[in-house]
């Protein structure tokens, strides 16, 4: 098909009804509220099932409930939202049924604004919700790229029976930007041989999350987890750009990682030899990969909208093999290509070691907030 300008949020929402989607369940909150309003006016015309909620805490009990049955179903929702349906979201997870989240990120904690962050880092690559287990997570930087993932993620959680999310912010959800949609996929006739739909002519399956006897609760997490261990080994998925012959190596994901590429190639013009590292997948994070730049860079330069989450998970990867530093901004303030072109220019000159990262990216930010940018 042709490329159209398409919205962030509707595209999305559009590429999960040509993907097989069959259960929409949820409720607004902006800025994910598009992806609901589209899959209001789509599936019922369709002949599928759409369900505005009374709540998030209900919508994810929908989705649990209809993901037992084999089918794909899944919501969206952000930050608040999110935390509301953790509890659900665990009892997906400890079901072991396939099921696909879609996290339209925004500011906070609490309440916060609507703006555009990744905040959210952690609640969604930790877990989503309570208990011994990983989701994937996948993370788009452009309105392409959602449609695309979003099909790999129902594909995904079908493999591996488990929940899958792509995490993306605001700018990401609102923006309009060409792009190509893919076709309409042919619903499956046949429903997976672990789904409740009736047992007529066989035996009953039965899907819970409960055990109360702790030995069979460990034999469940040990098999989520060599379930997890072949994601880690066949699902890592990242992009480079101009790596081959990096000294400092920018690493940033979403829309960071999209505004970090322009002051790349930015910094490329000045002669700083810097390249970017742009995970797919925030879970499982492409730790060998990372492991194998920094063997080859001389420095590290963590970008996030955040106060420096993915920074952690890279720092536990490299150690102390080379300095690791970190930009970020916070609140749904996006960085703009000049302020991370500034800090790859003070990184490539720093030859001394970082002792406090943290705690000197803080005093930069709050000068730079003085100053008026």
């Amino acid at each position: 098909m042709a490329k159209q300008l398409l919205k962030g949020n509707e595209a999305f929402a559009e590429a999960a009804i040509r993907a097989g989607c069959e259960g929409f369940f949820g409720y607004p909150i902006t800025p994910s509220t598009e992806f609901l309003e589209h899959m209001a006016k789509r599936l019922p015309a369709l002949g599928r099932a759409f369900v505005q909620a009374e709540s998030e805490v209900a919508a994810i009990n929908m989705v649990y409930g209809a993901a037992c049955t084999g089918k794909r179903v899944m919501t969206a929702s952000s930050g608040p939202g999110l935390s509301l349906m953790s509890e659900g979201i665990s009892y997906i997870a400890g079901t072991e049924v396939p099921a696909v989240i879609v996290n339209v990120m925004r500011g906070g904690p609490g309440l916060g604004n609507i703006a555009p962050s990744q905040g959210d880092y952690f609640q969604m690559v930790k877990g989503g919700g309570h208990g011994d287990y990983y989701p994937i997570v996948l993370a788009p930087a452009s309105v392409q790229e959602a449609i695309d993932y979003i099909t790999l993620a129902f594909d995904l959680a079908e493999k591996y029976r488990t929940l899958a999310f792509i995490v993306v912010d605001g700018n990401i959800g609102q923006m309009m930007e060409p792009a190509e949609l893919p076709p309409m996929r042919e619903l499956p006739k046949d429903a997976p041989p672990w789904a409740v739909r009736g047992a007529k002519n066989r035996p009953p399956n039965i899907l819970t999350s409960i055990y109360i006897d702790p030995k069979d609760e460990e034999v469940v997490n040990i098999r989520l987890l060599r379930r997890w261990r072949e994601i880690e080994k066949n699902e890592v998925r990242y992009k480079e750009y101009f790596m081959d012959d990096a000294e400092i190596a920018v690493i940033g994901f979403g829309t960071a990682g999209r505004v970090a590429s322009s002051a790349v190639k930015m910094a490329r013009a000045e002669g700083i030899k810097a390249g970017l590292f742009r995970p797919i997948t925030l879970s499982p994070l492409p730790k060998k990969q990372i492991a194998e730049i920094a063997g080859r860079v001389r420095r590290i330069l963590v970008v996030e909208m955040n106060h420096g989450m993915m920074l952690e998970d890279i720092q536990a990867v490299v150690g102390d093999s080379i300095p690791v530093e970190f930009f970020g901004r916070m609140g749904g303030v996006t960085p703009f290509p000049d302020e991370i072109l500034e800090e790859i220019r003070r990184v490539n000159a720093n030859e001394e070691p970082v002792s406090d990262v943290r705690g000197e990216w803080l005093e930069r930010l709050e000068a730079r907030i003085a100053e008026g940018k």
